[in-house]
């Protein structure tokens, strides 16, 4: 009976001690997410401040260095993005009339061969949205208003990061004196999970940054050997999608996709452009992603889409996009304690795990990553 009360009383102490950390984190988004983000771009940028600091450099000053070029870099892209926003903005008469034609088409379709009689054009379907609109502007006006909060608590983030650069230091020590609790063993572990989330850190947003580098660069030339106006930025915006696993991969191939159904005069169109996307996401899952992040930061598909779908649910698109490296720091941390090392091995993956079978494409860029690694290897060693 005793043993009975102990259960219960240790579930529903985890039971309230999750609801409570649930509804901290979402009270605490406009903080918690920001200072996240600061704190990962804090740890790519790192090298770089150390850098600055061994040429004499004051503190202050590789920090700030630092965050000016960061910056640089978001306002280039945000350049970009706003260029071809513009294009697109001269194309929409045209983008108008092949949609109408379209809505005609499939008007006389279903009439030709369902008997569906009935008035599909461009008119009414502006006519639905704006009643949907309409209908649900409550609903709508808290979106807006909850992404223009999440927008503006983003502007936190380069004061965040200057500050963690500032004092990175003193907050390590800080880490170590807390958990170490004054003994030297725990100390050294704690120092040693410290070196390895960083350097999980750096390598997994710096190696993601190279992968969408590549896909924007193959995505691109794909959509512009088919012939797809604004090529470059369906390649780009798809391959930024890709920081969220499985999910960003279909949005981002949807919208090109789309386009040229609209736009374009046949149907093979859309199906050269989503083989390329396939063939393009077979060589990013199975060559680029693995050799260049690491399988040391990969964890399991079912944990992966499950942080994908808690953090969606807790902050939004920013939760998808943060808790995955949050699910590797915790890997790490489960690896390197004993007690928690079952937790650390649901986390990770099962490298002899035979249980998904891959296409033969896959497979075969399976083989050619494993010859690559092993090239690296033979270079290291030599």
């Amino acid at each position: 009976m005793d043993n009975e009360i102990r259960w219960y009383v240790k579930y529903t102490y985890i039971l309230i001690g999750l609801i409570l950390t649930v509804f901290a984190m979402i009270m605490a988004k406009s903080i918690v997410v920001p200072l996240l983000f600061a704190l990962f771009f804090s740890i790519l940028l790192s090298p770089a401040c150390n850098f600055l600091e061994r040429y004499k450099f004051p503190r202050f000053l590789s920090s700030f260095a630092a965050i000016l070029i960061g910056l640089s870099i978001l306002v280039i892209i945000g350049f970009f993005f706003y260029n071809q926003v513009t294009a697109f903005g001269r194309d929409a008469d045209m983008f108008a009339e092949r949609l109408e034609e379209l809505l005609e088409s499939l008007d006389a379709f279903l009439y030709t061969w369902f008997a569906i009689e009935g008035e599909i054009n461009l008119d009414r379907v502006v006519t639905e949205v704006f009643d949907f609109i309409r209908e649900n502007t409550a609903s709508l006006t808290r979106s807006i208003t909850g992404a223009a909060s999440t927008i503006t608590s983003f502007f936190l983030v380069p004061v965040f990061m200057y500050l963690i650069l500032l004092f990175r230091d003193m907050l390590k020590n800080f880490v170590v004196m807390a958990f170490g609790k004054g003994d030297k063993e725990n100390e050294k572990k704690i120092q040693s999970i410290i070196v390895k989330v960083k350097t999980l850190v750096q390598k997994y947003i710096a190696g993601l940054l190279m992968v969408i580098g590549i896909l924007a660069v193959l995505n691109s030339v794909m959509l512009t050997i088919i012939g797809v106006d604004h090529a470059i930025f369906f390649g780009v915006f798809a391959a930024m999608l890709n920081v969220i696993p499985f999910v960003g991969p279909i949005m981002g191939s949807i919208l090109p996709i789309l386009y040229a159904l609209i736009t374009m005069d046949s149907l093979i169109y859309p199906l050269i452009i989503l083989l390329g996307f396939y063939i393009i996401q077979l060589f990013e899952s199975n060559l680029f992603t693995p050799t260049i992040v690491g399988s040391q930061v990969s964890m399991n598909a079912l944990v992966t889409l499950l942080l994908i779908f808690i953090g969606a649910q807790i902050w939004g698109l920013a939760g998808m996009i943060l808790f995955i490296p949050l699910g590797a720091i915790l890997k790490v941390i489960c690896d390197e304690v004993d007690s928690l090392k079952p937790y650390g091995y649901l986390l990770g993956r099962v490298r002899d795990d035979k249980s998904e079978d891959r296409s033969a494409l896959a497979k075969k860029v399976g083989k050619l990553r494993k010859k690559v690694v092993k090239k690296e290897k033979k270079k290291k060693s030599d």
